[in-house]
C-alpha cells in the first residue's frame, strides 16, 4: 500500500487495534493464524469512524469440498495511558469492543482469547496467579491492584506490569499503582464453508481510540524524536496537511495553540493477506472523520472525498502489506475561543 498525501484542500484533510479475518489454530502457545489456499476473500468493505467500525466479507470456496476451518479476528492492542486522554472501548470486562458478528445472516458466537501482555512477554498466568482481572482498564482492576499486598506490587512494577504515581494531595506524598499491560484479544470461531458458494460475514464493534489534547505533530524535535516525522511515516502527514493546520493555530509561535484534540484508530490489515488467490479481489475503505470541520489523514492509494465527512479508498487485487493508522483532529469549539 503506498502512501496517501494527506489531503489538505482547506476543506479538511484525509487522514489505535482493529482487524481483517484470517484463518487461525489453536497451539499450545495460543492462537497462529494460518494460509488457507481453498477460500478466496471476494471482497471486504471497511467502514471506519471514531464510534464503530464495520466490515463485510464476501468469501469464495473455489474447492470442490466444503471447508471446515477456525477462523479468527484479532483486536487492536489496549495499551493503558494513565497520563493521556485516551477514549477506551467501555463494554463489558467479556466483550470490550461490543464485538459482533454474521455468518450469512446468522449471529455467530465467537470465542474470546485475552493475553496480558508486558514488555512482549505473556503475563496472564500472573494475573491469574494473583486474581486479578485480565482487562487493565477499569476500576475494578485498579481497585484490585491497589488491594494486593506490598510484595505483589512489587512483583508486577518489577515485571513491568504497573505504573507507579506518587504525589503530595495537600495531606503528605500518597503513592498508587495503576495496572499498565496490555491487553491483547482474538475472537474465533468455528465455519463451514460450503463448497463452490460465497457466503457474508459481518462484523462491526467499538473502536479503540487513542488521542491527545491539543496536536502534538507540530513541535520541534526534541531527545532524537521528531514528532512531524512520525506522524509523516504512520499516517502520511504532508506538508500541505501541516501548512493547513497551521494556519489554525490561535498562537503562531504555540504548536499546541491549535484548537483540535488528535484521534488515533488503527486497524490489523495484513491478515486478509491470509487466504486464497491474489490478496483481497475487491477492496473497499470508508473513513468517517465525524465533523466537517474535523481534519483526517492516512496512508493509502485512490482515495477520494465522497461527502462532508467521509472519504473512500478502492482497489482490486489488494495484498495489505501494512497495518491501517488513521489520524483524526477533531475541532473543539472551546479550544477555539
Amino acid at each position: 500500500m503506498k502512501f496517501l498525501a494527506g489531503l489538505a484542500l482547506g476543506l479538511a484533510c484525509i487522514a489505535p487495534a482493529t482487524a481483517n479475518d484470517t484463518s487461525a489454530v489453536l497451539t499450545t502457545g495460543g492462537l497462529d493464524f494460518v494460509t488457507n489456499l481453498e477460500i478466496a476473500m471476494q471482497s471486504e468493505e471497511l467502514f471506519i469512524s471514531q464510534d464503530e467500525i464495520k466490515v463485510v466479507y464476501e468469501f469464495r470456496n473455489d474447492s470442490g469440498s466444503d471447508q471446515s476451518i477456525l477462523v479468527a479476528f484479532p483486536m487492536p492492542d489496549i495499551v493503558p495511558n494513565f497520563y493521556s486522554p485516551i477514549a477506551f472501548p467501555s463494554g463489558p470486562d467479556d466483550n470490550l469492543f461490543e464485538f459482533e458478528t454474521t455468518f450469512d445472516g446468522k449471529p455467530v458466537n465467537a470465542t474470546l482469547h485475552e493475553y496480558a501482555i508486558a514488555h512482549g512477554v505473556d503475563r496472564s498466568d500472573v494475573l491469574k496467579e494473583m486474581g486479578l482481572p485480565i482487562v487493565p482498564i477499569s476500576g475494578v482492576t485498579q481497585a484490585a491492584v491497589e488491594a494486593l499486598d506490598a510484595e505483589s506490587q512489587a512483583r508486577l512494577l518489577h515485571l513491568g506490569m504497573i505504573t507507579p504515581d506518587e504525589y503530595d494531595d495537600g495531606q503528605g506524598m500518597k503513592k498508587h499503582y495503576f495496572p499498565g499491560w496490555t491487553y491483547r484479544a482474538t475472537y474465533t470461531w468455528e465455519a463451514t464453508f460450503p463448497a463452490g458458494e460465497t457466503v457474508t460475514v459481518v462484523h462491526r464493534y467499538k473502536p479503540s481510540v487513542g488521542g491527545t489534547v491539543g496536536v502534538s505533530f507540530l513541535g520541534e524535535p526534541y531527545d532524537n524524536y521528531d514528532p512531524a516525522r512520525e506522524y509523516a511515516t504512520k499516517y502520511c502527514t504532508d506538508d500541505s496537511f501541516l501548512k493547513a493546520i497551521r494556519s489554525k493555530l490561535k498562537n503562531p509561535d504555540e504548536p499546541w495553540s491549535a484548537p483540535y484534540t488528535e484521534s488515533w484508530i488503527s486497524y490489523i490489515l495484513t491478515t486478509g493477506g491470509n487466504w486464497a488467490g491474489n490478496g483481497i479481489e475487491k477492496f473497499r475503505l470508508v473513513v468517517d472523520k465525524g465533523d466537517p470541520k474535523n481534519f483526517v489523514s492516512f496512508c493509502g492509494d485512490n482515495v477520494t472525498k465522497t461527502g462532508p465527512t467521509t472519504f473512500e479508498m478502492t482497489a482490486e487485487n489488494f495484498w495489505p502489506d501494512k497495518e491501517l493508522d488513521i489520524l483524526i483532529l477533531n475541532y473543539s469549539p472551546e479550544m477555539d475561543q
